[in-house]
């Protein structure tokens, strides 16, 4: 039976309830319309935000096993690249693959597969294993595991729920990736501290087995692919249009999807002052390695705080405008941290910028939802997953040149003036982007 469900027919019925309630113009607070009318969402973003938390545990007790191995800062460093290859090569190719088969199988598969993989370091450490290439190569390996599980993941959320509450999906769904960042760096670190690294890989495998539930749980997921294929034969040939270059040649026709990617772009490359923390922590603040966390942190917090006050973002219809508002203000709160020099002010300035990057993750994450046929929204999400990955680390590239090669205050506030005009020229030539409705979606 649940094999049937999603084979033919129109997107509706996957929706396990479309009750709508009347939104109250006051409301402030997240909406939790979307975990009350769908037990599949609900099952499936508990499953998230308790997995995120391991996963956080786990990244921190890595970067710390492989810097108690080697003493080498550079050798921490590594374990960003060894992620990142995978991530864009896998993160376009997962689009594909979950825009063929069933979307439910490929997110079930990864989720195993990042289990496995969290299994294989609590068996190294229990064995007494300290190497570090098997470290990169499970972090090469979860990267894999996550290029191919998200595009699945985030092409569900459209079948599970009607379009009205997928704005509230989204800030929900912003919540347990902040959570994570937030609390589980934190809890690895006591762990870590308390009972060595096997703890932190421990409890990420138990928080696996919440995701692994939340997916089995869910109906089929076959992409739809309209009334038309009425064969075997047909159905044959439309899995192979399902390639990587169909879908960026859709994206090439739809300039208000790639307006989506371009402002991201803005945002986190021009203006990313990750790599600026350790410097300005102390530089300009006096502080030391604390400072930096409390830096580092400050964005993390500012986006949870706008996720929890989202409630309001179900009511904006203008999703292009409030894309190019909030990324105007990632840029504008970013100039200004690189003139700040008191913390309080700084970590202000950051939060801001993090609450800013939530609204704009927003919208941009329901308009690839909305816009976006069924067929393709799982390749689209492929490039999404490449752009957030790619994006902060060239952002992190150009901020640390332009600190070395002028001051990190350049650094930080000519690349968040150069964020707030490449944004505002890019709305200059797409102005429709700036017009797009979210009751009369365009691409």
């Amino acid at each position: 039976m649940r094999q049937q469900l999603l084979t033919r027919g129109p997107l509706p019925s996957v929706v396990t309830e479309t009750t709508e309630e009347p939104v109250h113009r006051t409301r402030i607070l997240v909406d939790l319309t979307p975990l009350r009318t769908s037990p599949d969402y609900r099952r499936l973003w508990f499953g998230n935000m308790v997995s995120w938390i391991g996963q956080g545990m786990t990244a921190l007790a890595v970067s710390l096993q492989v810097y108690d191995i080697t003493g080498s800062a550079f050798s921490v460093g590594l374990i960003g690249f060894c992620s990142l290859l995978p991530l864009v090569v896998f993160g376009l190719y997962g689009g594909a693959v979950a825009d063929t088969f069933d979307r439910r199988k490929l997110g079930l598969a990864s989720s195993f597969g990042s289990f496995v993989l969290s299994v294989a370091l609590v068996v190294a450490t229990v064995a007494g294993v300290e190497q570090v290439g098997l470290l990169y190569a499970v972090v090469a390996l979860q990267a894999v595991c996550f290029a191919l599980n998200s595009p699945a993941r985030s092409s569900m959320i459209a079948r599970l729920l009607p379009a009205d509450q997928l704005a509230a999906a989204n800030a929900l769904n912003s919540m347990t990736s902040t959570t994570g960042a937030l609390v589980g760096p934190m809890l690895g670190g006591l762990m870590v501290g308390w009972w060595g690294y096997r703890s932190a890989y421990t409890v990420d495998v138990i928080t696996f087995t919440a995701s692994l539930y939340a997916m089995w749980r869910l109906p089929a997921m076959l992409p739809d692919r309209g009334d038309d294929a009425k064969s075997e034969e047909d159905d044959a040939k439309r899995e192979k249009r399902a390639s990587v270059v169909d879908g960026l040649r859709f994206l090439a026709g739809r300039p208000n999807l790639r307006m989506t990617f371009f402002t991201d772009m803005c945002a986190m490359v021009l203006a990313q002052p990750r790599a600026l923390f350790p410097v300005v922590a102390v530089v300009w603040y006096g502080g030391d390695a604390k400072t930096a966390g409390l830096l580092v942190a400050a964005p993390g917090l500012g986006a949870l705080l706008g996720s929890v006050f989202s409630g309001w973002l179900g009511r904006v219809r203008r999703h292009g405008l409030a894309v190019i508002v909030a990324v105007s203000c990632w840029g504008g709160a970013i100039a200004v941290f690189g003139l700040t020099r008191q913390l309080w002010l700084g970590l202000t300035f950051l939060a801001l910028a993090g609450c800013a990057d939530t609204v704009s993750m927003v919208f941009r994450n329901t308009m690839l939802q909305t816009a976006v046929p069924d067929a393709m929204r799982g390749r689209l999400q492929g490039v999404f997953i490449v752009v957030v990955a790619g994006g902060p680390r060239l952002g992190d590239f150009l901020a640390g040149s332009v600190a070395d090669l002028a001051s990190p205050s350049v650094a930080a506030t000519g690349g968040g003036i150069a964020c707030v005009v490449a944004v505002s020229l890019l709305a200059l030539r797409w102005r429709g982007f700036a017009r797009y409705d979210a009751q009369n979606p365009q691409p």
